[in-house]
């Protein structure tokens, strides 16, 4: 197989497998990247842009770990945002200032919903789509107002989550962790125990008292956003303390370590043997390399400090549907101290989201054409001799629909590829996880367009209720201009034989082009 061949196959069984990210992975792998080094930098990254994850191949080139599959650990989180989040954060520096560090500080304000398990590389984006879904089931259920009641015991402070509200959460633990074992094929174990958000653990008992009356400040009737947040640590460094680097370090030793402001330092207390006093031995999270490093040069970090977000479903009720992309959500927002009832939040969400769709157009580009990647020559390579199609390749159609004038007026013409079917339905996924309503589709009468038109609506649901409109004016006109021949293009009658749910009553308004004068439209729906 041809190395092109190899790469349209590639495509192709990644859509079979997995459903994978290739705008993210085939530029790594273009760069001469090893796919499961990819992986590993788009999944320690946060699979947010394929530069971030070559930066991070760059820095690790040293890393002896590198080959190694140790995937990441990951771990779901509700979190709160707005006022609440604030009062938090101020009880964090009040209670650290007037009681010393405790448990509690080396991970943000949170409510554990699932707690740390590990996904292979190449199934992370299932663990994205495992929240989106578990998110969207429970979006109209989650409660407008998350009650929480103050705690304290000699080593512990915090607030419980209680009645159906923990019902409702812990039902979205569980579903999330049923999505991501079925989708990902991973153990996720979701919280069974009450939930809880920790204030302080483990702390001196003479200073309960005192987190008492900073806890009290605090008003869970606090406007508060809460998001469901899925983040990653790397499972090696657990039980390691974690440094910061403060002030840049050029090595003197071979075995010494670079030090650059802003690096964070795994260091294992039980590894320091070797180590002479105001040095330790630490692993640098910036390029996975081990060594000496002088421990002045650095300050205690916290744990969560190294960890990767990676995708986060927010419960908001103000409709951001700019803010819905790369796997994030917003649904609901709870600001007021009395919500509205629920349906009726609901209702006003569906009317406002359908006022502000009537106002957008959407203007979609066609997926892989076929010609695109086998060249011109293209009709030649998957034609007989007596002009029947055969597949010669798993990038072509599986088959082509029936023109009057026979298979060679596909050459100017030509239809999406395997590949550009899937993006055709990847782009309708997308838009139904969106929440957008579609009310009415145009689309240029080239078949790539129309076909795009289908699968996009195949994947909305909605390729028997709405009708294709085919528009020439949409046509790229100007590629006329440069062609030697007008291109045949196939009729309405030949589209809707072919299966596609095209307009037979729609026609098209005068449109001013140039190219407009050598075709015109015959009365029997032909071009």
């Amino acid at each position: 197989m041809a190395a092109g061949e190899t790469q349209i196959y590639a495509k192709v069984s990644n859509k079979l497998k997995g459903r994978s990210t290739t705008s993210l992975l085939d530029p790594l792998l273009s760069m001469g990247f090893p796919a499961h080094t990819a992986l590993k930098a788009l999944a320690a990254t946060g699979r947010k842009t394929a530069a971030e994850a070559s930066d991070w191949l760059h820095c690790h080139c040293n890393d002896p770990s590198l080959d190694d599959p140790i995937p990441q650990e990951y771990a779901l989180f509700l979190c709160p945002t707005g006022p609440l989040l604030d009062k938090l954060q101020e009880f964090w520096r009040e209670s650290r200032r007037q009681c010393a560090k405790n448990r509690a500080h080396e991970v943000f304000p949170h409510i554990t919903l699932c707690d740390f398990f590990t996904c292979e590389d190449q199934k992370v984006e299932c663990l994205y789509e495992a929240l989106k879904r578990a998110g969207d089931r429970t979006l109209g259920a989650f409660p407008s107002a998350v009650p929480l009641v103050l705690h304290s015991s000699v080593s512990y402070l915090g607030f419980f989550v209680n009645d159906s509200p923990a019902d409702i959460i812990q039902e979205f633990a569980v579903m999330f962790a049923t999505e991501a074992s079925i989708l990902a094929d991973c153990t996720v174990k979701p919280c069974t125990k009450q939930l809880h958000l920790t204030l302080a653990h483990k702390f001196y008992p003479h200073h309960q008292r005192t987190l008492e009356q900073l806890a009290r400040a605090i008003h869970p009737g606090h406007g508060c956003q809460w998001t469901a947040a899925l983040y990653s640590r790397d499972m090696r460094f657990v039980h390691y303390q974690t440094l910061k680097v403060r002030f840049q370090y050029k090595p003197q030793n071979m075995d010494e370590l670079t030090l650059s402001p802003g690096d964070y330092i795994f260091v294992d207390p039980t590894q320091q043997e070797e180590a002479s006093e105001g040095w330790v031995i630490g692993i640098s999270q910036q390029t996975g390399c081990r060594g000496f490093l002088p421990e002045n040069y650095t300050e205690r970090a916290s744990e969560c400090d190294t960890w990767v977000k990676h995708r986060t479903y927010t419960f908001s009720v103000a409709p951001d549907l700019s803010s819905r992309k790369d796997g994030e959500a917003s649904s609901r927002r709870n600001g007021d101290p009395q919500p509205p009832p629920m349906s009726q939040n609901i209702s006003s969400l569906q009317s406002l989201q359908a006022t502000i769709m009537r106002k957008s157009v959407l203007v979609v580009r066609h997926g892989e054409r076929v010609d695109q990647i086998f060249g011109k020559s293209w009709l030649q390579q998957c034609s007989t001799s007596d002009g029947k199609y055969y597949r010669p390749d798993l990038n072509f159609p599986r088959s082509l629909p029936r023109r009057s004038r026979g298979i060679k007026d596909f050459e100017n013409d030509p239809p999406l590829s395997s590949c550009g079917i899937f993006q055709s339905r990847m782009a309708g996924e997308a838009l139904l996880g969106s929440g957008i309503r579609i009310i009415s589709v145009f689309t240029s009468p080239a078949l790539r367009c129309v076909q795009t038109a289908k699968h996009i609506l195949e994947e909305l649901k909605l390729e028997k209720k709405i009708k294709i409109r085919v528009e020439p004016g949409i046509f790229e006109w100007t590629k006329w201009e440069t062609g030697k021949t007008t291109p045949t293009l196939m009729t309405l009658e030949e589209l809707r034989e072919a299966d596609f749910n095209v307009s037979m009553d729609y026609r098209s308004l005068l449109w001013v082009c140039a190219s407009a004068k050598k075709t015109k439209r015959k009365e029997s729906g032909s071009w």
